[in-house]
């Protein structure tokens, strides 16, 4: 395969790897080391508690170290993708991207281990002898079929899992496409003809869970170099591939395709001729998965055979059998629930797993990602590897396989929960988020959309209607609306999951105008401009939809400026008693925790009052997500250490929230760090309310609120939720052109829950 790299891709791989510093993986601490007490607790004489108690309970290994969250993934380089035996030192390249990607999608830590180590049953002695260290082993890159007795005899003598995932990673997928592509063409596998072109490690596993899935041994048929696999033959043979031996003086590919339901190619490239699809059964499954050139390109099959639904090992196809969409996700399932083997039961789970979530509607993660986002059918039998889904239906399915079985020696108490604790690694707001999102289903409000024609409120309303946050209000126009829910695949319905407020012709356009007016007539809106802006403005119209009781709360913002929807929910909507001006407080969810920062968006300056009732109004949003506001008024200067008027500023600021608000945790002036590191604190104003990192940062104007809030998003990779809206009289939000589909589903959260407090409060309002 290296051969077959264009100069660029080989240059550009090179620098990859080599920059900004050598390789794709380090070793990061997870506690801190920052004084001799921590090196006490960390290494002697501390440490000898967590030896001692590990020594009297073995299990204690998966509380007091990263054993149950660590895999090994070993290779003695003797089959590295295309490239042969290279050995074991240029397969680390390999075992370290094998590495990133348990890490990146699963939230796996990884060894990668490369044993110089040619003797099958001497390398079945040194993993062995590992297991003390690895709460799983992912063997890789290891020829047939001395693989086969090695991963054998491994799980014989290891209580851990392991797992070949050139075998079996390839033949779950494949089996998962196999059920598809039956199902679309009608077929029951039971009575399919399968023809494979290879017979090693790969092929062989995925005759084995085709099997296991239903189908028959004497349906299936097997060639490789020497030819077809008979009983008798002489050379290439090994128990293993005997299993599939026909009885038959056929001897070629060609002669055995005829008929065939199924061509599985993990072979070389070219060998599936174009002629040899004319003799296959109708709407054949051609899977031709050899790597960089498949038995048979695509455009070519399509060609001969209009009516094949065909899958690759390529990125650049449709239909990808990628290892990638399982071998994460098995592990989490099998770690969390420390199983002692991957079964068969196990890779079939994973296999309806991933059928079931292909027949599911396109995530809008896909879509950003490149990969492309199509509907199921023919073109889509997989789902894309870049579905952030995946995890979330593979290791629950793989998890509870392993109870039913019995090989989980830690069951789950609750499998549902354990499946929401999993969009961690999905959604970083998943955690965060948790508390709003279980409200906000508790019962659902009324939210409109201004863009309701956007790709990404599309998307959104989607997640939003499977998960039951809102009743979703799009604004938008009928045909654009259903055009673009067909084109992305999307299954949401106007009028059973969504309703839809037409611009160009609602009912209610003359009503609109005149709630316009009776609220802005005085604010320079002629009844010319008001009737222009009802046609034409979406944010104006969600607006008056909110005002007059049509909807419960508005998102807007994914176009135009923020300043104009600003003015507009101002003019329309208005303030909440006691408010003066609105403000906007943004969340970032960093690696270390979530940020609150105000304000972003709106006051330029904020005088020392204004900054009052802005902390105070933050506090109770914050509250909302089930945290204890920790709030810091920051500054440049450090409780007094300067005079200068925007310390006063600050100060001021601090003494009217204590006044108005003595309970609240806050304090200042400070400086970032301080009120973000308790130990700096200390060294500066011990007494400080705030205890821990101040979660809440009142920041002393907008400039420095939006630079710290933008240089923490780019900097420190955090995710941004919000901007969220304080003051307006209802619930109406302005999110920023550059957010996501699940941004949007965040800040519908928000707004649900908001309009089920003012719910509540007009109602006991009325009652007294």
């Amino acid at each position: 395969m290296a051969a077959k790299l264009s100069s660029d891709l080989r240059s550009g791989a090179l620098v990859y790897h080599s920059h900004p510093k050598p390789g794709k993986l380090e070793i990061k601490a997870t506690k801190p080391l920052g004084n001799q007490r921590d090196l006490a607790l960390a290494y002697s004489p501390g440490v000898a508690a967590a030896c001692e108690a590990i020594a009297a309970d073995p299990a204690e290994a998966a509380r007091l170290t990263i054993r149950q969250n660590l895999v090994a993934v070993l290779s003695n380089g003797t089959a590295v993708l295309g490239l042969g035996d290279i050995g074991p030192l240029a397969a680390k390249p390999v075992m370290e991207g094998k590495a990133v990607l348990f890490k990146k999608f699963a939230g796996i830590d990884v060894f990668d281990i490369e044993v110089a180590e040619h003797d099958p049953q001497r390398l079945i002695n040194v993993v062995a002898a590992l297991e003390p260290t690895f709460g799983g082993v992912n063997l890789e890159d290891i020829k047939a079929p001395e693989c086969f007795e090695i991963e054998e005899q491994l799980r014989e003598r290891m209580s851990i899992p392991v797992f070949h995932d050139d075998q079996h990673g390839t033949a779950i997928i494949v089996a998962a496409a196999v059920t598809n592509g039956l199902a679309l063409a009608g077929k029951d596998i039971a009575n399919v003809k399968i023809v494979a072109s290879g017979a090693g490690a790969a092929a062989l596993a995925c005759l084995n869970l085709l099997v296991s899935l239903g189908a028959k041994r004497e349906n299936i048929w097997v060639t490789d170099l020497e030819g077809v696999v008979y009983e008798g033959r002489p050379v290439l043979m090994d128990r293993w591939k005997a299993i599939f031996a026909q009885n038959t003086d056929k001897r070629t590919l060609a002669d055995v395709i005829p008929g065939a339901d199924i061509f599985l190619g993990v072979s070389a490239g070219g060998v599936l001729k174009p002629e040899l699809l004319a003799a296959m059964a109708p709407r054949p499954l051609i899977m031709a998965l050899a790597n960089p050139y498949p038995e048979i390109m695509p455009d070519e099959a399509e060609k001969a055979r209009p009516d094949a639904m065909i899958c690759t090992g390529r990125s650049d196809f449709p239909n990808q059998v990628n290892n990638v969409l399982c071998f994460p996700f098995i592990f989490r399932g099998a770690l969390d629930v420390a199983a002692t083997t991957i079964n068969e039961e196990m890779k079939l789970a994973a296999a309806h797993a991933i059928a079931a979530l292909a027949r599911e509607a396109p995530s809008d993660m896909v879509a950003t990602s490149g990969g492309g986002a199509q509907p199921f059918g023919p073109r889509s039998l997989i789902p894309n590897p870049f579905d952030p889904r995946l995890i979330l239906r593979i290791a629950p399915a793989v998890a509870k396989a392993a109870m039913d079985t019995g090989v989980a020696t830690r069951p789950l108490a609750d499998v549902k929960a354990y499946a929401d604790s999993l969009t961690r690694f999905v959604f970083r707001s998943g955690f965060v988020m948790k508390p709003l999102i279980s409200r906000a289903r508790e019962n659902p409000m009324r939210v409109i959309y201004a863009e309701g024609e956007d790709e990404r409120v599309l998307r959104a309303v989607q997640a939003i209607v499977e998960d039951g946050l809102a009743h979703p209000i799009l604004v938008g126009r009928p045909a654009v609306v259903e055009s673009r829910i067909k084109r992305f695949g999307l299954t949401i319905r106007q009028g059973v999951d969504f309703d839809l407020t037409n611009p160009e012709d609602d009912p209610r356009y003359r009503d609109y105008v005149a709630a316009y007016l009776d609220v802005a007539g005085r604010k320079g809106i002629t009844p010319d401009a008001a009737r222009t802006l009802v046609r034409t403005n979406n944010t104006v119209i969600a607006a008056i939809a909110v005002r007059r009781g049509d909807a419960d709360a508005m998102i807007c913002g994914l176009e135009g400026r923020f300043q104009s929807r600003l003015r507009h929910i101002g003019d329309i909507i208005g303030l909440a008693p006691g408010i003066k001006e609105m403000s906007a407080l943004s969340l970032v969810i960093t690696s270390k925790g979530p940020f609150f920062i105000a304000d972003t968006h709106v006051r330029q300056d904020p005088n020392a009052e204004e900054l009052a009732d802005m902390a105070i109004a933050c506090a109770s949003h914050v509250a909302r997500f089930g945290m204890e506001p920790q709030m810091a008024m920051l500054s440049h200067s450090d409780f007094g250490s300067s005079d200068s008027p925007s310390a006063r500023k600050m100060r001021a600021a601090l003494e009217l929230v204590r006044e108005r608000a003595p309970d609240l945790v806050i304090d200042g002036e400070m400086a970032a760090d301080t009120a973000l590191s308790e130990m700096v604190r200390d060294k500066v104003y011990p007494n400080a309310r705030i205890k821990g990192a101040a979660n809440v940062l009142i920041m002393p104007n907008l400039d420095a609120a939006n630079i710290a809030f933008q240089m923490t998003r780019a900097v420190a990779d955090a995710l941004p939720v919000g901007p969220i809206l304080i003051g307006p009289a209802q619930p109406a939000h302005i999110v920023t052109p550059s957010v996501t589909a699940r941004g949007i589903v965040n800040i519908t959260a928000i707004a649900v829950v908001e309009a089920q407090e003012h719910a509540r409060n007009r109602l006991a309002s009325a009652a007294t």
